[in-house]
């Protein structure tokens, strides 16, 4: 990585980071240890650290502290604190002692791949459609972005295919240290005023924007990058993505899925989207020749109904709201009193609808949910719920009123 000059706060922790963002190990002083308010661990100062805080949306570095004389202590979490770097320890280290450091590799490369990558799609994206970054959150397996304007579908795999080919073409990744003479001519992405010495990572022709955070050295660690979704977010769009290993990751899962769901449909992964469309029209086909037996069985139901009868019930253990709803609304024109459709069974309990012309349903409905550990309601015409009980039960009371 390139860096034109390096500035430290006086006083402050030495940021090994900010020089070599590969830098894996490293040997301090401990200058603090002070246990955490209120929570389990110590926060540790040291006056040097390859550990990276939290700041620009990205988590602070994990790994390990240890000494010669001590078996080395888990770092939670790091923070910056006025300057000085904390590190959050699950063992305290006593101030003066020399310890080493060792990051969490695999975790600092794959946020550093993640964080490069989000520089290049919102780089891209303020290029060529003049939209800001305005939101950015690196989490546990994705990238969220968000941009304060829309982006339509090909605006997106435009932007996808500019990002990727940066990658390919293995661009070096620079940090600058301009100065206030300097900075004045220099268009960059910042969220924030910064006040002070502003660190800027540069790809050339892709993106110049200040950040904190370290970074691949070069584009091509990065691998891949991978529009995952962008929907419309307050007045803009969230973007998510994922770069590097967590791309890799998520094609080996969704070819997975492809796999499984080709094997179930017999058919070639290329071809599975025919498929299930074929299998859709037949399960239209399947519903629609359901609706129609359901439709005659109901009718035969109807016809059934004794014009002398005051009440009537109808218990299936399977029928869809609208055929039971139809039933009651057309069962209570042949009978004068409460017409009932139960769904269910005994043990799992029944979804009700129950319709009249004569009686107040909302007054009877209170005492058929109290009877049967139920609940629902709606008009005095028709009511609809659900309770528990046995059907003899049930339909004695219907019929009584």
């Amino acid at each position: 990585m390139v860096e034109k000059r390096l500035s430290a706060p006086e006083g402050g922790t030495e940021k090994l980071y900010e020089r070599d963002s590969r830098r894996r190990e490293f040997t301090a002083v401990v200058r603090a240890c002070e246990k955490c308010a209120g929570e389990d661990g110590w926060w540790v100062e040291l006056d040097r650290t390859a550990f990276f805080p939290e700041g620009g949306g990205q988590a602070g570095d994990r790994g390990w502290l240890g000494g010669a004389e001590a078996a080395d202590t888990q770092v939670e979490d790091t923070q910056e604190r006025d300057g000085a770097i904390l590190h959050r320890t699950r063992e305290p280290l006593e101030p003066g002692t020399q310890v080493k450091g060792r990051i969490d590799w695999e975790t600092r490369f794959d946020r550093m791949q993640q964080h490069t990558g989000e520089h290049m799609v919102s780089g891209i994206v303020h290029r060529l459609w003049g939209y800001d970054n305005v939101g950015f959150h690196l989490g546990a397996e994705e990238t969220t972005l968000d941009f304060n304007g829309e982006l339509d579908q090909e605006q997106i795999l435009q932007t996808e295919l500019l990002a990727n080919r940066a990658v390919w073409e293995n661009l070096p990744v620079e940090t600058l240290y301009p100065s206030r003479d300097e900075l004045p001519a220099l268009h960059y992405r910042s969220k924030i005023d910064i006040e002070g010495q502003v660190r800027l990572v540069r790809i050339p022709g892709v993106d110049l924007c200040a950040c904190c955070a370290p970074h691949v050295e070069r584009t091509g660690e990065i691998g891949l990058i991978k529009i995952l979704s962008c929907d419309r977010h307050r007045g803009g769009c969230r973007m998510t993505i994922v770069c590097g290993s967590r791309a890799l990751e998520d094609y080996r899962q969704r070819l997975q899925s492809v796999t499984e769901v080709s094997v179930a449909l017999s058919a070639p992964p290329r071809r599975i989207g025919e498929a299930v469309a074929r299998l859709q029209e037949q399960q239209a086909a399947l519903r629609e020749q359901r609706d129609r037996r359901t439709e005659a069985y109901l009718l035969q139901k109807l016809d059934a109904i004794d014009p002398g009868s005051v009440s009537v019930c109808l218990f299936e253990e399977e029928l869809d709201n609208i055929a039971a709803r139809n039933f009651v609304n057309a069962a209570t024109q042949r009978c004068g009193g409460i017409c009932g459709a139960f769904v269910g069974t005994d043990g799992t309990g029944y979804r009700y609808i129950l319709g009249s012309r004569s009686v107040d349903l909302r007054e009877f409905s209170r005492r058929l949910n109290a009877r049967f550990a139920g609940k629902g309601g709606g008009k005095p015409e028709m009511v609809q719920g659900s309770l528990t009980g046995r059907q003899e039960e049930i339909r004695r009371m219907i019929e009584e009123g």
